[in-house]
C-alpha cells in the first residue's frame, strides 16, 4: 500500500470520508468515548482537503458519528461475549474500522460494500484470514451466498448510516430477506426520526446537494415490526442515552445534544430474527 492515496472527486469513494474524518478527529478529542487509532492512521494517508467535510459535519455531528460507532462497537462486543466464534457482517462498510476495535481473535468478519468502495478500502486495509471483503450492493442478495458461517456460532449484522437513504419498501425487503436466511441472527443499526429527515432534506436542497433521506423512523415498534413477523426488537435507545456527557464540553454541543435527545432525533435499534 502506498504511503499517500489520492482521492477521485465526485465518486462513491468521497462519501466514505465523512464518518472516517469524524472518528479520527473526534476520537482524539473524546478518547473516553472511543479510541480509533486505525482511523487516524488512514486519515493521515489520504491526500484530500477535508475543509468542506469539517464545515459540513462540524463538532456536533462529528461527535454524533463517534457515539454511533461506540454504540455499534458495544453491541458487537456484547454479542461476542456469548458467541465468541460468531460471524459479523458490516453492511456498507466504507472505510469503517470496527473490526480493529472489537476483534476478539476468533470472530469471522465480512465487510460488504459496492465494488468502488471496496476497491478504495483495499488501499488502506487488507483482508485477513478472518476479515474478508464482499464487493456487492447490500440489495444484491447474491452476497448471502458468499457468507460462510456456522449457525450454532451465531451471526450478527451492523449497519451504520445506511438505511435512511433508501425507501421503506427496500429496507423492509432487506430485513425480511435477512430474517428468512439467518434465523436467530441479530442486527444493530441507527435510524433518524421523520422530523430529522425533513430537516436534512430541506438543508440539502438549499446547498444543491443530491443527498436525500428517504426513511425516517419514529417509534421503531410501529415501523419495523410491520416489515416481517420474524422480527423482534430486542431494544432501542436514543443516540446519547448511554453516553456520559461532560459538563465542560462546548455549550452549543451540549445544547444540541439535549434537544436531539428530547426529540428522539437519532436512535440505535437492535433487532433479532426469529426462527
Amino acid at each position: 500500500m502506498s504511503e499517500n492515496v489520492f482521492l477521485k472527486k465526485d465518486t462513491v469513494q468521497e462519501t466514505m470520508l465523512g464518518p472516517l474524518w469524524a472518528r479520527a478527529t473526534q476520537s482524539q478529542l473524546y478518547p473516553k468515548i472511543l479510541k480509533d487509532p486505525k482511523a487516524v492512521e488512514i486519515l493521515e494517508k489520504i491526500e484530500y482537503d477535508f475543509t468542506e467535510i469539517k464545515n459540513h459535519l462540524g463538532d456536533w455531528r462529528g461527535l454524533g458519528l463517534l457515539v454511533r460507532a461506540k454504540s455499534l462497537d458495544d453491541a458487537v462486543k456484547k454479542y461476542l461475549e456469548t458467541h465468541p466464534n460468531a460471524t459479523v457482517i458490516n453492511i456498507a462498510a466504507g472505510l469503517d474500522t470496527t473490526f480493529y476495535r472489537v476483534d476478539n481473535g476468533k470472530v469471522k468478519w465480512y465487510d460488504l460494500d459496492l465494488p468502488d468502495a471496496i476497491e478504495y478500502r483495499k488501499q488502506f486495509l487488507l483482508e485477513t484470514q478472518r476479515s474478508k471483503y464482499i464487493s456487492k450492493s447490500a440489495f444484491d442478495y447474491s452476497w448471502i451466498d458468499n457468507i460462510e458461517y456456522n449457525s450454532e456460532d451465531g451471526i450478527f449484522f451492523i449497519a451504520g448510516g445506511f438505511f435512511y437513504y433508501f425507501s421503506e419498501e427496500e429496507v423492509a425487503m432487506f430485513f425480511k430477506t435477512l430474517a428468512e436466511h439467518f434465523p436467530r441472527g441479530e442486527i444493530v443499526f441507527d435510524c433518524i426520526s421523520k422530523l430529522a429527515s425533513k430537516i436534512l432534506n430541506k438543508r440539502a436542497k438549499k446547498v444543491d446537494s443530491d443527498l436525500s433521506i428517504s426513511l425516517g423512523i419514529g417509534k421503531p415498534e410501529k415501523t419495523i415490526l410491520k416489515w416481517s413477523n420474524k422480527l423482534e426488537i430486542k431494544e432501542w435507545f436514543t443516540m446519547y442515552e448511554r453516553t456520559q456527557l461532560n459538563p465542560n464540553w462546548n455549550k452549543k454541543i451540549l445544547k444540541w445534544i439535549k434537544i436531539s435527545e428530547r426529540l428522539k432525533i437519532a436512535k440505535i435499534v437492535h433487532v433479532k430474527f426469529l426462527k
